[in-house]
């Protein structure tokens, strides 16, 4: 088994998704020391570009999270089009094809619980711009395993549903615009 990781990222996000991570993976530091994991509804069944994107715009590897896939800090893991994405107790991907959560698969209320199960404390979740409330329930999951939570201001994300959801179930340790996402995980990573 991998030794454990100290810290991990998720990041969930929909309408508007992909300029908001391009902003949030450039602004991470080089030598960042979290494992990070994206859900994004992109509606498109190439991960491959999306992976491609985003390696692009982020200073660390950008990997597709596939089945039985290793956690590694300093790596981007993004979650396949069409599958729940798991973190199992090994730190390792499960995916999974049960019905859709929040009308989406992969959703990121799916990744956030099961991160927060494992991980705990050591977890930092993010919700940014989107148009449903996945990521609320999820949030809410990693608040109560002693997760720290990170919402993009409503008024500053281009689709505020999902933000705005999230902060009314969950609430939130830091509310900030997106261009200040970056370095509150930076911060607490350091």
């Amino acid at each position: 088994m991998n030794a454990a990781l100290s810290q991990v990222v998720a990041l969930g996000c929909s309408a508007g998704g992909l300029q908001a991570l391009r902003v949030v993976l450039g602004g991470l530091r080089p030598d960042f020391p979290a494992a990070v994991i994206v859900v994004s509804h992109t509606g498109s069944e190439d991960v491959e570009m999306l992976v491609s994107l985003l390696a692009s715009h982020s200073k660390l590897k950008v990997v597709e999270a596939t089945e039985r896939r290793l956690l590694l800090s300093g790596t981007v893991h993004v979650a396949p089009s069409g599958y729940h994405l798991y973190v199992e107790r090994d730190q390792r991907f499960s995916l999974s094809v049960d019905p859709k959560v929040c009308f989406v698969r992969p959703a990121i209320d799916v990744l956030f619980k099961s991160a927060a199960d494992v991980f705990g404390a050591r977890l930092a979740a993010v919700v940014m711009t989107g148009a449903n409330d996945d990521g609320a329930l999820g949030l809410q999951a990693v608040r109560a395993k002693g997760g720290y939570a990170i919402v993009q201001d409503p008024l500053d994300a281009q689709a505020a549903v999902m933000p705005a959801a999230a902060l009314r179930v969950a609430g939130a340790d830091v509310i900030c615009p997106l261009g200040e996402i970056a370095a509150a995980l930076n911060a607490w990573c350091a």
